[in-house]
């Protein structure tokens, strides 16, 4: 008797209540209950390091994204918090990136208010693609779409600073304007924040390179070697917040005497932020109420390009960094972890964030045992915000600068153009179109690579390999799946090769990569079947796959002969027609053969 509806639905009802699935929505409830104190102390560790990278950082990028920077710091410290929570890689950081505020400033243009909207429709999205089990969107953006636009944002967002290095007012943020008007105005340069600036780059540069030589841990050192490496591994991870402090010194040390010789941060908002709804109207200067309506609208394309970004380059390091450190990672609930952090985050100002390579680095590298080291940041920036906004009155532009472009330099990655040359030549098309298209409109860049890399993409399904072989009768071997765009290249390889030829030729079809076949495939298949026959030559099908042989003898064509393997369509080629087997018969008597692996 069929178990009552009731019971089915409190069955299901069990199942996705359980709490097997309470910890798949929420995996600290996988990791929280074997949490050991050893854990707790190096998550500390982590944490504290992590965080004072993320303070500078985040200060830095709130001017890429071209917002005052205690939007940065906004930002910085919900990641922590949800991703605790939510996250299912031990290692990856949320926050504010070099590329997200980039495409930040070129969706909403600086304005604070669109930039907290953009965080909340942004995080809606990804959750809703994460809830749809829609991450495989991701896999059409290409690597060479990736590279291109990573490649233009560096080289964007670095020469974006260097009118912050030499201390220049009044550059419009357009690129081509920008370079324009940077070189126009050299003339104007203030000689404190070019030395200034000059210096925290060689100091940034010079503590990388320490800390890049210092070679492995587990080669034999004396105690005081062991010590004076973790000294200089510990100064160059905090190289940023090093850098940033003394040149805040600096600054104020000058305008203490009264000498105003650097660009300084200035007067910025203190305190934690209100914890409210973002905004869903703005106003503008001259006092115009623009919608919501409005404000989506002029969103435009980022308002996808944005989402899908911040997914993509968040996953990318959560699978990096779990290849590296031995586990696995949930895709989909990564981008959850990301959709409702910039919802959270939305209502705390914040502008939409993402996971860091260079932060998630540091996390993995000074050992973070779980994703409670997020924790540990979140309480740093939090801190920072509660008690040392005055500080950052004092905060020279040119050292952000110099974070900046010491972040996003190694992203110039120009060995993969010589990749991409020697293994795939096409592939570099997407990647110069990105690359060019991005210094015009960075989200037309991503558009126009995705564009190009799908029209590949549909070419290749339209044009499927075919290899002709002569063999007394012609052999075509057929390199993919079969569908309705590749079917007059088939027809046309055919007509030309065996149909058109005096005297015509029979043909031999090795199926054997044949995964997938559609109805115009069939369609097409039944006319080419009724030119052989009018020819009185043959058409065979061999070693076809059991899906595909399933749909063909679905279509009940008339004519149709297939073998388990191309020897023996080579010997019923033989023979008179009359006595090969088609149909049902020939159903069966493949069954056998494949089965017996031999050949009637």
């Amino acid at each position: 008797m069929d178990e009552p509806l009731l019971g089915r639905v409190s069955a299901v009802s069990r199942g996705c209540c359980s709490y097997s699935t309470l910890k798949a929505w929420l995996p600290i409830l996988s990791w929280l209950p074997r949490y050991k104190l050893k854990w707790l102390q190096m998550d500390v560790l982590a944490g504290l390091t992590v965080g004072l990278t993320t303070v500078p950082q985040a200060l830095a990028y709130a001017e890429v994204a071209g917002l005052p920077v205690q939007y940065g710091l906004y930002s910085a410290f919900m990641g922590g918090f949800i991703y605790t929570l939510l996250g299912t890689s031990k290692d990856v950081t949320l926050g504010p990136t070099a590329i997200m505020s980039l495409l930040c400033f070129s969706v909403v243009g600086g304005q604070p208010h669109r930039a907290v909207l953009l965080s909340l429709l942004c995080g809606l999205i990804q959750a809703a693609m994460a809830l749809l089990r829609l991450g495989f969107l991701l896999d059409f953006i290409s690597f060479p779409v990736i590279k291109g636009f990573t490649c233009a944002a560096a080289v964007t967002i670095g020469f974006g600073q260097v009118k912050n290095i030499l201390g220049l007012q009044g550059i419009p943020h357009e690129f081509f304007l920008e370079v324009y008007y940077t070189f126009y105005k050299i003339p104007e340069a203030r000689i404190g924040d070019v030395v200034l600036g000059l210096l925290c780059l060689a100091l940034l540069t010079m503590l990388l390179f320490m800390k890049t030589s210092l070679g492995a841990d587990d080669a034999p050192y004396s105690n005081c070697s062991r010590v004076a490496r973790k000294l200089v591994w510990t100064a160059a991870t905090m190289r940023n917040a090093l850098v940033v402090v003394a040149a805040s010194f600096i600054a104020f040390s000058w305008d203490a005497y009264g000498h105003h010789v650097f660009t300084i941060t200035g007067e910025i908002s203190r305190g934690l932020p209100p914890f409210r709804p973002p905004p869903t109207t703005d106003t503008t200067a001259n006092g115009t109420v623009v919608s919501f309506g409005e404000i989506v609208e002029g969103f435009g394309g980022g308002l996808a390009v944005i989402p899908l970004m911040g997914l993509l380059e968040s996953i990318a390091i959560a699978k990096a960094f779990a290849s590296q450190n031995d586990y696995r990672i949930d895709a989909n609930q990564e981008l959850l972890a990301i959709g409702v952090t910039n919802i959270m985050g939305s209502f705390v100002s914040a502008y939409p964030v993402t996971g860091s390579f260079g932060r998630t680095a540091v996390n993995s590298q000074t050992g973070v045992c779980s994703p409670a080291g997020g924790v540990i940041t979140s309480v740093i920036v939090l801190l920072s915000l509660a008690f040392l906004m005055p500080a950052f009155y004092y905060i020279p532009k040119a050292s952000l600068a110099a974070v900046i472009i010491c972040a996003v330099a190694p992203m110039v990655d120009y060995r993969v153009v010589a990749k991409m040359w020697r293994i795939r030549k096409v592939d570099l098309l997407p990647f110069i179109v990105t690359f060019l298209m991005s210094f015009w409109q960075v989200q037309y860049g991503i558009l126009g690579g995705v564009a190009v890399s799908g029209a590949l993409l549909l070419y290749n399904t339209a044009r499927p390999q075919i290899k002709v072989s002569d063999q007394g009768v012609l052999v075509m071997e057929l390199g993919s799946g079969l569908s309705f765009p590749a079917t007059e290249y088939l027809s046309h390889i055919i007509h030309t090769q065996a149909l058109q030829v005096t005297p015509p030729r029979s043909v031999v079809l090795d199926c054997h990569h044949v995964s997938i076949i559609d109805y115009s495939v069939i369609s097409e298949i039944r006319d080419l079947l009724r030119q052989f026959k009018l020819r009185e030559v043959q058409l065979f099908f061999s070693r076809l796959q059991p899906s595909v042989l399933e749909v063909l003898l679905a279509a009940d064509l008339q004519g149709f002969t297939y073998t388990d393997s191309v020897e023996a369509a080579l010997q019923m080629t033989d023979t008179k027609p009359a006595q090969s087997q088609t149909g049902e018969e020939m159903f069966d008597a493949g069954q056998v053969q494949y089965s017996n692996n031999t050949h009637e």
